[in-house]
């Protein structure tokens, strides 16, 4: 009896959580959230090796609503690396990077990430220890890949440097259809400037230093 009981309290407990991870995958919200799409510089992304001009730059243009569309889509051109320099318009703390690629030797495999290096080539790339490295699973599902936030903290721009494929050296064409990064945009300006007046600020000063505080936030940018 009590086995019995006991089977049956798991299955409700089964369902439960069936349940809960269902409503989760429905509701997109908290997908869109913390999207760092609008903060992303696209004049100034540039992508090495890609075959077509400006297709690395398409895919991070892609919406959420356009993630499993098949084009535009960034393919390599020489050989299977790819090299993405990507600036953000002011600082984020990054979460996560997103990918869609597909279940085909051209999917990426190793993704090497430097913070703050514009300036990065494929030989340093190749030479150089990154901030992190990740593995892409060879999926045609958008794929979340956390990175250490601690990390990431105060990015202004990424490098992202796709180092081989799936394909073993086999195939020298890397895809990529879909490439988007979830964090939080920081407001450069705001806190660190009032805080530092009100620490510099005599008491009796003090009503003074409020009203500028707009005014000064304005002229640090």
């Amino acid at each position: 009896m009590s086995h019995h009981h006991h089977h049956h309290h798991h299955d409700d407990e089964h369902a439960e959580a069936h349940n809960h991870v269902h409503d989760h995958d429905d509701d997109i919200t908290p997908a869109l959230q913390n999207l760092l799409y609008e903060q992303i510089d696209f004049s100034k992304l540039q992508t090495l090796n890609e075959d077509e001009s400006n297709s690395g730059r398409a895919i991070c243009q892609k919406t959420w609503v356009q993630r499993m569309e098949p084009e535009p889509e960034l393919k390599s051109s020489a050989d299977e690396q790819l090299l993405m320099i990507l600036p953000f318009t002011g600082q984020v703390r990054l979460h996560s990077i997103l990918i869609r690629t597909s279940n085909s030797p051209s999917c990426p495999r190793t993704l090497k990430v430097f913070v703050n290096d514009d300036g990065m080539d494929f030989d340093t790339a190749s030479e150089k220890k990154p901030t992190q490295e990740l593995s892409v699973a060879q999926t045609s599902e958008v794929q979340e890949i956390p990175v250490k936030r601690a990390l990431f903290n105060t990015t202004r721009s990424l490098a992202l440097f796709f180092e081989d494929n799936w394909s073993g050296g086999d195939e020298d064409v890397t895809r990529i259809s879909y490439l988007a990064f979830k964090g939080d945009y920081m407001k450069l300006n705001k806190e660190p400037v009032s805080v530092l007046y009100e620490a510099a600020a005599n008491p009796q000063d003090h009503k003074a230093i409020v009203g500028t505080g707009l005014g000064v936030g304005r002229q640090i940018q």
